[in-house]
């Protein structure tokens, strides 16, 4: 049971942190390239929900 809460609460820090570089980009602080392996997927389908594509370069 409660290694089903950590890995819950682990997936949802990810999703967090993807929220985080994803605003990281859209301001300019951070490049698609810098984003870690682990959260690229993520950030790639939010860039591509919000219409920003062409911010994702490697």
């Amino acid at each position: 049971m409660l290694w089903r809460i950590l890995l819950w609460l682990n997936r949802k820090e990810v999703k967090n942190m993807a929220v985080i570089y994803v605003a990281l980009i859209v301001k300019g602080k951070r490049t698609y390239a810098s984003v870690p392996a682990v959260l690229k997927e993520q950030v790639k389908e939010m860039l591509i929900d919000l219409e920003l594509e062409d911010l994702i370069t490697e």
